[in-house]
């Protein structure tokens, strides 16, 4: 057993900071790098590229990162642990192969875990009782299961131990827990027991502050953001891990942003519930045990976790067509700005209005003004500019299309003074719903696939 392990989290979202994955496995030493890339929304749309092409359906940037950075993960013996095959794993884990290939290199052992989506087996789930009800409306999901695009299990770390017990030097799944990446390498490197519920919950706790990448290294850090060095080169997070349950979280040396109790308190506020029970596949921890010590330079001790028993049941997470959305913007100038964009709202609202169009929601924002805080915005000094920025939702598509033919009228039609229509005319996009729901976790099982180079 390792008295240590270094896990290093290298993309806190698909679309994270490109440099960062490399970055970890080239300034200091690692064991694992872990990279999430899936989101709620993000699974519908990877069903739709499946679709079109069967080959598809997972975070096609994986694959280039994988090109750069093969031989160092090969040659340090790095651990590469992603949720990027989407809802294609298989495919994804072919596509790496077919770099390693390229790059010459011989051996290397790559694990799949799948399972998780249910989306062909839903009716049959429906037909054996499982009412999938929303977790949030009670709503069963009869409601919308025409709609229905992407339906898939939260499993935890469990399996992805499972394929590193089988040799797997990269575990690529589909929808996981961002904390069970993390948890993973611990469970395989310290045998970690499946029921050893205060460790569990310590290795979530470090999941959870590594899934988010530099935002616990200074980044998006509503404290004293203005003392945060050098976030031009932000270091992403480190958790170094030991046996009896205890993290350190740092970085590497030489790069940028910083790791104090207050970066790491508040990311572990960030998007958590009931803090007594942050409920995972794996266990439920208490946030409220979490205790932190500031134990050097860019070191924090996390220490002291409990947790109790997991769920009976795993999580869903699914996504349904909700009708269609389009924006349009117009810039107003100095002066008078805002009242000139307030009237070319009310030109607009009257217009539609006299369409008879029905739309489930118009909202107008005026960016500088109420954008993010809405009607609690207090009134603000004339302004040399005003962006007026409308958008419509509807199950009517039709009424979505009409309303984008509506905004560039208002150049020649409305206010004076006025700029910024460009790109063409607004178009109607899809707008995608979460329905979250449970299942018994009896009724499916994970799959752990690993497979070596040949």
């Amino acid at each position: 057993m390792k008295e240590t392990i270094r896990i290093a989290s290298g993309q806190g979202f698909w679309g994270d900071l490109p440099e960062a994955p490399f970055q970890q496995v080239t300034k200091g030493p690692v064991d694992y790098l872990v990279m999430d890339y899936l989101a709620e929304v993000t699974m519908s749309i990877l069903q739709k590229q499946k679709r079109r092409d069967p080959s598809m359906g997972y975070a096609k940037d994986l694959v280039p990162l994988m090109e750069r950075i093969l031989p160092i993960i090969v040659e340090k013996k790095i651990g590469v642990i992603t949720n990027g095959g989407g809802v294609n794993p298989a495919s994804c884990r072919d596509a790496i192969f077919k770099v390693a290939k390229k790059l010459g290199i011989k051996e290397i052992a790559i694990g799949l875990v799948m399972g998780d989506d249910i989306l062909e087996r839903l009716d049959g789930f429906i037909a054996g009782g499982i009412p999938f009800a929303n977790m949030e409306t009670g709503e069963p999901v009869a409601s919308v299961r025409p709609n229905l695009m992407s339906a898939n299990v939260y499993f935890g770390a469990a399996p992805i131990a499972e394929a590193l017990r089988q040799g797997a030097q990269i575990v690529i799944t589909g929808r996981t827990t961002d904390t069970g990446l993390t948890l993973a390498p611990m469970m395989f490197e310290f045998n970690w027991s499946e029921t050893d519920w205060d460790k569990l919950a310590a290795g979530t706790v470090a999941g959870h502050i590594l899934e988010c990448g530099a935002q616990s290294t200074g980044g998006n850090f509503s404290g004293d953001w203005e003392s945060v060095p050098d976030l031009a080169h932000v270091g992403f997070p480190i958790a170094e891990a030991y046996p009896h349950g205890d993290i350190v979280i740092t970085k590497h040396e030489n790069t940028g942003g910083v790791v104090s109790e207050a970066t790491v308190k508040e990311q572990l506020l960030y998007e958590i519930g009931d803090p007594r029970s942050y409920i995972t596949p794996d266990v439920v921890a208490d946030f409220t045990t979490i205790r932190l010590e500031q134990s050097g330079k860019d070191r924090v001790r996390v220490f002291g976790v409990k947790g109790r028993q997991a769920p009976e049941s795993y999580k869903v997470s699914m996504s349904h067509l909700d009708g269609y959305t389009a924006f349009g913007t117009l810039t107003y100038a100095w002066p008078d700005a805002m009242k000139k964009a307030r009237k070319a709202d009310e030109i607009l609202r009257t217009r539609l209005a006299d369409l008879a169009l029905q739309f489930d929601e118009i909202r107008s924002e005026f960016l500088g003004y109420n954008s993010c805080h809405g009607p609690l915005s207090e009134p603000v000094e004339p302004s040399n500019e005003v962006v007026l920025r409308i958008g419509v939702r509807s199950r009517d598509r039709d009424a979505v299309e009409r309303f984008g033919r509506e905004i560039a009228p208002l150049i020649l039609t409305g206010p004076p003074a006025v700029t910024g229509f460009a790109g063409g005319r607004p178009r109607p996009s899809e707008v995608i719903a979460y329905w979250p729901a449970l299942m018994p976790r009896s009724m499916v099982t994970p799959q752990v696939h690993v497979k070596r180079l040949q």
